[in-house]
């Protein structure tokens, strides 16, 4: 027999208002059942999801701005280190004779002009930076000195040219050009040396003669140069 609310046993002489509190009695029970059984644990689930879903969005914000404040500091990194690269050429942490004369003989030798005196002096402390002077001895016409001088000025490397004489040089046999000889004082710079402290030690520094290798590595090159000439002369 199919069970229903109207075959109930003596449902159908119940008064009204029994029968109507019979079925909020049942309604109720329906949506304690539906509450427990579904509403809630969906609901549960639906909050924590959400919680969930703002905790990411929250690390999600703080991965953004982490990830560019590193572009941002990769970004001054680089170009810090681009500084400090052309901060090293200008002024680097050792005197570095040898290249340094190579640069001038280089200048010279595009410019036309003949080196006959490079004469190392000794180093000069100052309070932020050392002075390593050169004298250097200079052969040849005006226009190819004023070029050495604005070459050298293009350098990465920090030079002074200093304290310039110039003379007439005596004419060669066939040489109708006016040859001049130039006396400069080349100065470039170098950092000071770090004391014990870590303090700069660069007035504490007493000046002292330049090693042999550098001086030596010029009069080799100088050498060589001779020895090119000589050769093109004999050919």
């Amino acid at each position: 027999m199919p069970f229903g609310i109207d075959k109930l046993p003596n449902f159908n002489y119940l008064p009204a208002p029994a029968k109507m509190l019979v079925l909020v009695v049942l309604l109720g029970l329906v949506t304690s059942v539906y509450y427990v059984a579904l509403y809630r644990p969906l609901n549960d689930d639906l909050e924590a999801a959400s919680r969930r879903f703002e905790d990411l969005k929250e690390k999600e914000r703080a991965a953004e701005a982490r990830k560019s404040e590193f572009v941002r500091v990769s970004e001054a990194l680089l170009a810090r280190r681009a500084i400090d690269q052309r901060n090293r050429r200008t002024l680097p942490a050792e005197a570095e004779i040898a290249a340094f004369l190579k640069d001038l003989n280089r200048v010279a030798e595009l410019c036309g002009l003949d080196i006959s005196l490079v004469q190392p002096r000794a180093e000069q402390p100052q309070p932020l930076y050392v002075k390593v002077p050169v004298n250097l001895g200079l052969r040849g016409t005006f226009h190819q000195v004023f070029k050495f001088f604005y070459n050298v000025s293009k350098l990465d490397r920090a030079i002074n040219l200093e304290n310039v004489r110039l003379k007439l040089a005596k004419p060669e046999s066939g040489d109708s050009s006016s040859t001049l000889e130039v006396e400069v004082l080349a100065t470039t710079f170098r950092k000071p040396s770090p004391s014990a402290d870590g303090a700069p030690a660069s007035a504490a520094l007493l000046p002292h003669a330049p090693a042999a290798s550098p001086s030596t590595a010029m009069v080799d090159i100088r050498g060589e140069r001779a020895k090119r000439v000589q050769a093109r002369g004999g050919a």
